[in-house]
């Protein structure tokens, strides 16, 4: 199994950037992708960004050119990088890491953009 930990949420103000962090550990060897998710209060949770081991990423509409996806293999953490936040962005960021077999989902981050 992989244990993810994320980092780097907050409060921050509309046009405001965030960046955050999420770390894994265990099997990370078997990690072929990983990814961020998030869900606001009423709404089914849903892809924000995604990054492969290849580094070939995929966002959704809504944060293109807003939402930067990283990856530091040396550290086994991967990176959000959030600018331009507007309040529709508020939820909980999930980290997600996919093998072949399972996928394993973080505790959660509160992101928090005020107008």
């Amino acid at each position: 199994q992989v244990q993810l930990v994320e980092s780097g949420g907050g409060l921050v103000q509309a046009g405001g950037s965030l960046r955050l962090s999420c770390a894994a550990s265990g099997s990370i060897f078997s990690i072929i992708a990983m990814g961020w998710y998030r869900q606001a209060p009423g709404k089914q949770r849903e892809l924000v960004a995604t990054i492969t081991n290849g580094g070939s990423t995929n966002y959704a509409d809504s944060v293109k050119g807003r939402f930067t996806i990283s990856r530091d293999n040396a550290k086994n953490t991967v990176y959000l990088q959030m600018n331009s936040l507007n309040p529709e962005d508020t939820a909980v960021y999930y980290c997600y890491a996919a093998s072949r077999t399972f996928g394993s989902w973080g505790q959660g981050t509160q992101v928090t953009v005020s107008s």
